[in-house]
């Protein structure tokens, strides 16, 4: 009888939030459900074709900055940084960290005196200031970074 030999596959299983493409979904937070709402809250629903992804887990902490979110406008893609996928961190601030990369989507960039590309605009700033919990999700943010850095 033949010797009956491992084949390994091509493509390994992907992890099953992957599979099911549930990537949105955290342990803690379903970021799909708050993009959804912030949408109709603060965009009239224009924000079309996004997904909303917890970005990859890294195995260390940054030292000394923390990204907690990017949006990437060309692939229409917004990914949260995992490490706020924790029960310390309000829903609220996470709805405020959306909202920061969903307008990015709406407010152009602009081209800055030195030729360098600005995506942090006078006005990118003033409408995040019109944000409802802006300064609160500011405060917290301050009080608690040293808690996502190493």
């Amino acid at each position: 009888m033949p010797k009956k030999t491992k084949r390994k596959l091509a493509h390994p299983k992907l992890p099953i939030q992957r599979h099911l493409n549930l990537q949105h979904e955290g342990r803690y937070f379903d970021l799909r459900a708050i993009f959804d709402r912030l949408n109709e809250r603060h965009f009239r629903g224009k924000l079309r074709g996004y997904r909303v992804v917890w970005g990859r887990r890294r195995k260390q902490r940054p030292k000394e900055y923390f990204v907690f979110g990017t949006i990437q406008e060309e692939d229409r893609v917004i990914r949260i940084n995992p490490w706020l996928d924790q029960p310390f961190v309000p829903r609220w601030f996470i709805q405020y960290i959306m909202y920061h990369e969903m307008l990015h989507s709406v407010v152009p960039d602009e081209i800055g005196p030195d030729g360098r590309r600005r995506v942090h605009t006078e006005e990118f700033y003033r409408r995040e200031r019109q944000y409802p919990g802006y300064r609160r999700a500011r405060r917290w943010e301050e009080e608690n970074l040293e808690r996502f850095l190493r």
